[in-house]
């Protein structure tokens, strides 16, 4: 069997564009495991990366009962808008200190 050129192109342009409809499927669904009441989860290496923080910094937040979290099969999940927060909270505590002590 012998396909011309522009056959086998076009074969190939179906099949790119199948592989783009996979991904976005795959895309779409990991973003929704990994989200609880369609808010976005982020886990404990997400959330290193974001703050530049060590891992027991983080566990000292959560021990303090700064950052709120959620266990989910023994993994550890923190929603991103608890996160905003407190980093909200995280700023504005310095300014707070520094009034208080004026």
């Amino acid at each position: 069997m012998n396909i011309d050129r522009i056959e086998f192109i076009a074969w190939m342009e179906r099949i790119m564009e199948r592989f783009d409809i996979l991904k976005d499927h795959i895309n779409a669904s990991q973003k929704q495991r990994n989200s609880i009441d369609g808010e976005e989860l982020l886990d404990n290496q997400d959330l290193l990366q974001m703050l530049k923080v060590s891992s027991r910094s983080l566990q000292r937040y959560r021990s303090t009962g700064k950052l709120p979290y959620y266990t989910i099969s023994g993994k550890l999940y923190y929603k991103l808008s608890d996160v905003h927060q407190f980093i909200r909270e995280s700023f504005n505590t310095p300014l707070a200190r520094i009034k208080d002590k004026s």
